[in-house]
């Protein structure tokens, strides 16, 4: 099979540039290469707890520096997607400041009466009283979004329940499921490729995981590089019924690639 000319790159965070708060070996070279080129790129994560100027400065203490808008999370997703579905909309938000920042510049007004949209985001202190309050305003007819499906995160004392957990919760309550716009949504990879004017042929996403980032790759017709730094093995990954572009070791194996 011929391979594609990349010119652009998507590439998640976790399990691919960093691993708990460490960076992958090479991850710093692979980085600093695609900036030295000038080679379009965007790192990509279904976090929605953080701004991108937090997630930099995450990355810039594990020796990886990056602009912030090299940065592109579920929330900013999240956020885009609605802006372009109802602009100036309101919301009812559960969820950081990664989530509500986002809301916040694409021009939505933050409510708790009658919002056209309840969003719900990662948060580390999900409150009993506002799943409650979201589960009430989705009966009474508010539209019901998720940053992404995620069902845990880690953490080092074990996983904690995440978005799609309580997402769970609340659709259990309600008989309403969400919209999911983070991965393996297509459309969080869509929007990623927008926001750096790319084209989804000569585009390459690289990411650790078979059911979230190689799918939404594969789902939205761009080349799929799979890593072995992070959540999938080679073994687990030949289990699938879709087969990634190529595997390699680590983003340190592309370095070379990149001239």
């Amino acid at each position: 099979m011929k391979r594609r000319e990349i010119h652009s790159w998507l590439m998640d965070m976790d399990g691919v540039l960093v691993h708990e708060e460490h960076a992958i070996p090479g991850a710093d070279r692979f980085v600093g290469r695609l900036r030295e080129r000038g080679i379009p790129f965007l790192v990509l994560t279904n976090n929605s707890i953080y701004t991108r100027r937090d997630l930099a400065a995450r990355l810039a203490a594990s020796g990886i520096d990056l602009p912030e808008d090299a940065i592109w999370t579920s929330a900013l997703a999240t956020a885009r997607f609605l802006e372009q579905q109802r602009p100036g909309g309101t919301a009812f938000a559960i969820g950081e400041a990664g989530l509500t920042t986002a809301l916040h510049d694409a021009g939505y007004t933050l409510t708790e009466r009658n919002p056209d949209y309840v969003v719900l985001g990662e948060t580390r202190t999900y409150s009993f009283e506002r799943i409650a309050q979201a589960i009430r305003l989705i009966v009474a007819g508010a539209r019901f979004i998720a940053t992404n499906p995620d069902p845990t995160g880690p953490t080092p004392d074990g996983p904690l329940p995440a978005t799609g957990s309580v997402a769970a919760l609340i659709s259990r309550a309600t008989g309403v499921a969400p919209y999911f716009v983070g991965k393996p949504n297509p459309l969080m990879m869509r929007s990623a490729l927008n926001a750096i004017d790319a084209h989804s042929e000569t585009t390459a996403m690289v990411g650790d995981r078979m059911d979230t980032d190689v799918v939404s790759g594969l789902e939205a017709g761009m080349h799929t590089v799979l890593v072995l730094t992070g959540s999938t093995s080679r073994e687990e990954a030949e289990r699938f019924p879709y087969r990634p572009s190529r595997i390699v070791d680590s983003v340190a194996d592309l370095v070379a690639e990149l001239g």
